[in-house]
């Protein structure tokens, strides 16, 4: 195995590597293959050495909230929704597809081979950024703010890149953390990020309308309860959204 090599006489491992992009010609080579086998390599690699004590694997919220359940503001998504590989494939979303499949293999596999895994489901990662590339989760941000004629008719999820960081290791170093964990500060349509960020930076031109004229997407509610007992206090939505913009500014992304 590739991995072999680097998880030879370690105690624990963090899978955080997935493809995540939205203009795919081909999602399967691009998409589902790399997150699915890309994962069954990691864990088949930890299933060699007994000294590995936990896995901790980079699910996301898409791989829970694509099924054909309800979505309204008094439903509650919980660590027991699943994402419906079928509505993915029926709504082309392919990165939601990979991180659903991927998570199944995963937990199959790690059943099957005794492997102790706790999965982190972050929603779209906001944040400074690490690297001098523009990532998909920051990308959103500075479409709106570099020009766009609209917003997306979208609800999203959102949560700061560091409230992810502590995440995973909160999973991996708390010995009780088992399971899933969703990851989700605030979940918000599209045009209340506008207005947080018109609020945050009066001077910044922003999209005034919706994409189309559908009614917006419904805002759900995703439970705290069980991240809490990692000790994760969620970084308000308005600092994560700021962040993100001082940062893509410091990059130069933009130039206002």
């Amino acid at each position: 195995m590739v991995f072999d090599a680097g998880i030879e006489g370690c105690d624990g491992v963090f899978h955080t590597a997935s493809p995540f992009y939205h203009n795919v010609s081909d999602p399967q080579a691009e998409l589902i293959d790399p997150a699915v086998n890309g994962t069954l390599n990691v864990l088949g690699s930890c299933a060699k050495y007994p000294s590995i004590k936990r896995v901790v694997v980079t699910s996301s919220m898409a791989a829970a909230v694509y099924n054909r359940k309800t979505k309204n503001p008094d439903v509650v998504v919980d660590e027991t929704w699943f994402s419906s590989p079928e509505v993915c494939e029926q709504s082309k979303s392919w990165y939601a597809l990979s991180k659903t499949l991927a998570e199944e293999a995963a937990w199959k596999f790690a059943k099957e081979n005794g492997i102790d895994i706790v999965t982190i489901n972050p929603a779209m990662s906001i944040g400074p950024l690490l690297q001098p590339t523009l990532n998909t989760s920051a990308a959103a941000i500075l479409n709106l703010i570099n020009g766009a004629s609209a917003y997306q008719n979208l609800t999203l999820g959102w949560v700061h890149v560091k409230d992810v960081a502590m995440a995973h290791i909160q999973a991996y170093e708390v010995p009780s953390a088992s399971g899933r964990y969703c990851l989700m500060g605030k979940t918000a349509h599209y045009s209340e990020i506008v207005e947080i960020i018109r609020h945050l930076c009066p001077s910044i031109p922003l999209p005034e309308k919706s994409a189309d004229d559908e009614p917006f997407a419904p805002v759900y509610q995703v439970s705290k309860e069980k991240i809490k007992s990692l000790g994760i206090d969620y970084i308000p939505a308005e600092i994560g959204l700021k962040d993100t913009i001082e940062s893509l500014k410091e990059k130069g992304f933009v130039n206002f």
